[in-house]
Order: structure tokens, then sequence, then C-alpha cells
């Protein structure tokens, strides 16, 4: 009966002391006494309650110590990391500021974390400036001639701009927008291949890292190629829309002349109806004479007479017709 006791009290003892080493982190309080922070088992005990990893924060604050930190207190800690801040790299970044003389306190720290930056990394930077390289950026000199250029840009971050400033892309992008403003503004693209370094003071001249997150140090062209002739390009479109336009215009010209003969035409035509109707009306004249006794037959013979004479000297003013006769009507 003794044996199946404990046989029984064992595991159940066994599970209870892994309940009570887990929630209560006896190795970890011994760690952080033998590593000269101050930290209560209590303290230990009610950060698993809290939902917050005491390992991390132990390890946090035992790295802070030995670099002499004494202004991070384990509150501060725990609300960071509740925050959802990443206290292994706030940790990290403020020893490596403090060794690299850089003056960076933890609230500011903490704020630059928690806006998404990587603070370490930022502080790796002020010490050892990073280089950037910008994409092929194209430009055009006033001799038409295209240019595409590659430079090299040393930045150095900016602790006190980190929250709130510009990233990268807007450097690039205003590194680039100064090599096309420098480019343009030369009178041949022989001069930018002979003084390269002439884009790199008009541009760091600029302030471009004005409102980032960086200090530009230096701006260095790596490589100039020659592109197109866009000039020339540029002159030959202009000749073919000039033509274009040239080309629409004559046959507006044109469709105006057209127009203008077909209306021309139309009159003649209206006025040819006139005539012909006037002549209808000849013989009905002719009849209401007769019957109302303005004219005889006498007079209606002179006045075939004359019209005969009129259509013979028409014949003969006209000339001879194909056959080399004069006309029938003669």
């Amino acid at each position: 009966m003794g044996q199946l006791s404990l046989a029984v009290l064992l595991p159940i003892i066994i599970i209870l002391v892994l309940i009570f080493f887990y929630l209560v982190p006896v190795g970890l309080w011994i760690t952080a006494i033998a590593s000269g922070v101050h930290v209560s088992l209590m303290q230990l005990f009610a950060m698993r309650f809290r939902k917050v990893p005491p390992g991390v924060i132990v390890r946090a604050m035992v790295e802070a110590h030995k670099a002499g930190l004494a202004e991070i207190k384990r509150d501060d800690l725990e609300a960071h990391l509740l925050a959802g801040g990443r206290i292994e790299l706030v940790v990290h970044a403020l020893v490596s500021a403090s060794k690299a003389g850089i003056e960076l306190p933890f609230k500011e720290a903490t704020a630059i974390d928690l806006a998404g930056r990587d603070v370490f990394e930022a502080v790796q930077m002020s010490v050892n400036p990073k280089v950037i390289n910008t994409p092929p950026v194209t430009a055009v000199a006033k001799d038409g001639i295209q240019l595409i250029c590659k430079a090299r840009v040393t930045v150095r971050a900016s602790i006190r701009q980190l929250v709130g400033g510009a990233g990268e892309d807007t450097v690039l992008a205003r590194v680039g927008e100064g090599i096309v403003s420098s480019i343009g503004s030369s009178a041949s693209h022989k001069e930018v291949l002979e003084n390269p370094d002439s884009i790199s003071r008009v541009v760091l001249e600029k302030g471009l890292d004005a409102g980032t997150a960086f200090e530009i140090l230096s701006i260095d062209i790596a490589d100039i190629d020659i592109g197109k002739n866009i000039g020339a390009y540029l002159q030959m479109d202009q000749a073919e829309a000039d033509k274009n336009i040239a080309q629409a215009k004559a046959e507006e010209r044109r469709a105006m002349a057209v127009a203008l003969e077909q209306e021309m035409i139309a009159k003649a035509q209206e006025a040819k109806a006139k005539v012909i109707e006037a002549e209808a009306e000849v013989p009905l004249a002719l009849a209401e004479a007769f019957r109302t006794g303005n004219i005889g037959v006498m007079d209606y013979m002179k006045y075939q007479n004359i019209q005969a004479d009129t259509n013979m000297r028409s014949s003969i003013s006209e000339g001879p017709n194909d056959h080399g006769s004069i006309s029938e009507d003669s």
C-alpha cells in the first residue's frame, strides 16, 4: 500500500515542482543576482501573469548593467515590450551608442523602435556610414545628347531625425532629381564627361538630406554612359509633324478648291437653266403677240431671217468643225 501511494505521489510531486520552477524562474533569478541585477522572485513570478517573458527582461537588464546603463529600469523595459517593442534591439542600440559616444536616451531609442525603424542598425550606420547605389539616372544635356549616370551616395543615420524623417527612397529620388537638373543645365554632354565631379558638387549644394533620416556625406559618380541623340530624334519628330501639318493644309485647300468648283458649276447650271427657261417663253410670247395683233406675218419672217443670220455668223466665228468644213447651221 505504501509503495502504491509513493508511485502515485511521485509524478504529482514532479509536476508540481516543474510548475513551480516555470512560474518562479529560480535559475533566472540566480543568474540576475550573480550578474549584479537586483530583481526579486516575486517580480519574476508576476511577469508570468503579465505575459512578459522574464528571460527577455533579465537578459536585457544584465546587458545594460554590464554596459553601465543604470538609467534602464525594469518597468520601462516591460512597458516597451508590452507596447510591441523589441527590447533586445533597443538595448543593443543603447550599448553601441554608449560605446561610440553617441547621445541616445532610452525614451528616444524606444520611440524610434516603436516607429518601425531598426534603432540598432541606425546606431551602426551612425558609426559606420552606409553606401547606397542609385539606379541608372537618365538625363539630357542642352546639346540633345542623353547621358546615363550611376552614383554612390554615402549616408550616415541622423538619430534625431529617425522619427518622422524620410527614408532611403526619398534620398535616392532627390539625388536622381539633382543629377537630372545638373546634367540638364550643362551646355554640352562633353562638359559633363570631362568634369563628372561638377554633378556631385551641384547636388550636394542643394541640401537634399533636409527632412530625411540621413545625412549625406558624399555623392560619387560611379559611371556615365552616352545614350541616344535625343535632339536628333526630336528634330525628326518635329519634321514629321510639320510634314503632316503641311499635307493636312494642302488637302484642306484642295477640298476648298473642289468645293468652289462644284459651287461654280452649280451656279453655271442654274444660269443655263434660267436661259433655257427664258428661251422656252419666246414662242409663247410670239403666239401671244400674234393673237393680240402686235406683230404680223412679215414681222415674224423678218425675225426668222435675223435669227438665221445670227446663227450663220456664230457658226463662222466658231471656225471649221472636226471634218474641216463649215458647220451645217451656216
